[in-house]
């Protein structure tokens, strides 16, 4: 929303359709409704992001809710190298892990259980991982903006 008011501010988007409650943002010299759909006057450039964010969903989809030890049903993140031994929090060092295989590594490294990972974890890339962001519902107030695509 912050990116859609600055836009609208800026003279470079109008809004179509704002909040169906009617509520307004107010500054010292203009207000203008929250803007619920908005369209470009002029072309404007995406912000471009080098590195994916890890977030959980972009993990258990990179790994295919597949644990790495065991192959199982994955429903918790593990730290391959733990926190608590300095490992990072990256797509390089964490991976997706069933319940069961998680409390069972606990803090230890792999090689201290004799344990090996599946597949090695690499962070993820290419433009695709960008719409993991927006695979959420989208708002019914866009559907006519959308197109049947949508």
């Amino acid at each position: 929303m912050r990116r859609a008011v600055v836009l609208v501010m800026c003279g470079k988007a109008e809004v179509v359709h704002g909040d169906p409650e009617g509520v307004e943002l107010h500054a010292a010299t203009v207000s203008l409704p929250v803007p619920s759909v908005i369209r470009l006057s002029t072309y404007v450039r995406v912000p471009y992001r080098a590195k994916v964010p890890l977030t959980r969903a972009g993990l258990m989809h990179r790994d295919r809710y597949r644990c790495a030890y065991c192959g199982g049903r994955a429903e918790t993140i593990d730290h391959v190298l733990p926190r608590s031994r300095g490992g990072p929090h990256s797509w390089t060092n964490c991976v997706a892990c069933c319940a069961k295989c998680n409390h069972r590594k606990a803090d230890r490294l792999l090689s201290e259980i004799g344990w090996r990972l599946r597949v090695v974890p690499r962070a993820p890339h290419g433009p695709h991982w960008r719409l993991l962001a927006h695979s959420k519902e989208a708002d019914p107030l866009w559907q006519p903006y959308l197109g049947t695509a949508a």
